[in-house]
């Protein structure tokens, strides 16, 4: 059996790619919602969140023998225990991670490694921030930019129960709070921006999935600061690999369990 980490639109894609090889894997999900998403159209679930040490004991008791991370490109927590339960188990790790994108370089784009990089820089500059990054990293700008009379911060996130009160939570006023379910276009982040008067904007290199050129390039046609979050460095892989495309990385979990069943090893390391 194959388990898979799923945490993006793209997991539901990859799922049915990989069933209609032969390689139909149970889907790990942390809410209902998604759940149900992915067995609507076949595919089996487990719900819940999981540490490291359950998911070993889940796939030391399923008998799985490849893992599969679909999960989001910042995620690095979720990569770096699937990694890490791959090597205790002597899985082969195989992960679906988005193209990159490519940004000119621009006075007004100014790219960072860390969340709180992101705050600190945000702070520097003043003014309308908009923030961009989800609900997970809310308190983290809280803690930085709010309560700075110079600033005011807006944030865009997903209309969920826990992001609003998260936001209650944190002191954003309900004035600031975009919760709005994306991706969005070119024209929607320029609207967006010219309502809130926005004179920053955060965002994260999540690819073009997540319509990060769409926000860049609204933002930096008006004139505003664009601050860019640069994924995070995963840990190595023993064995198994990396893909830009579910077809490859199909194929390569096909070969890897033919070659365990012929008693043999595959390594892939190229996307």
């Amino acid at each position: 059996m194959i388990f898979m980490l799923c945490g993006t639109r793209d997991a539901l894609e990859l799922a049915l790619v990989l069933a209609g090889q032969g390689l139909p894997p149970v889907a790990s999900v942390v809410t209902r919602e998604a759940a149900q998403q992915l067995e609507a159209v076949g595919i089996n679930t487990v719900t819940g969140r999981l540490d490291r040490e359950g998911m070993i004991a889940m796939l030391r008791k399923g008998g799985y023998h490849a893992v599969v991370d679909a999960s989001h490109p910042f995620a690095a927590e979720a990569h770096a225990n699937a990694i890490a339960v791959a090597a205790a188990l002597g899985l082969p790790y195989f992960r679906y991670e988005r193209r990159r994108g490519t940004y000119p370089r621009h006075p007004r784009l100014m790219e960072v490694s860390s969340y709180e990089e992101a705050a600190r820089t945000a702070k520097a500059l003043k003014g309308s921030v908009m923030l961009t990054t989800g609900g997970k990293t809310l308190a983290i700008f809280a803690r930085e930019l709010i309560g700075d009379p110079d600033i005011r911060l807006t944030v865009r996130l997903l209309p969920s129960l826990e992001n609003i009160e998260k936001c209650r939570t944190l002191g954003i006023d309900q004035r600031n709070i975009i919760a709005l379910q994306g991706p969005f276009s070119w024209e929607m982040n320029e609207a967006l921006y010219r309502q809130y008067g926005t004179q920053v904007m955060i965002t994260k290199e999540s690819g073009a999935e997540g319509a990060v050129e769409e926000k860049l390039s609204a933002a930096l046609e008006m004139g505003i600061f664009v601050i860019l979050v640069t994924r995070p460095v995963m840990p190595p892989i023993r064995e198994g690999g990396i893909f830009d495309s579910f077809e490859k990385l199909a194929a390569a979990v096909k070969a890897a369990l033919a070659a365990e069943a012929s008693g043999g090893a595959m390594r892939f390391n190229t996307k």
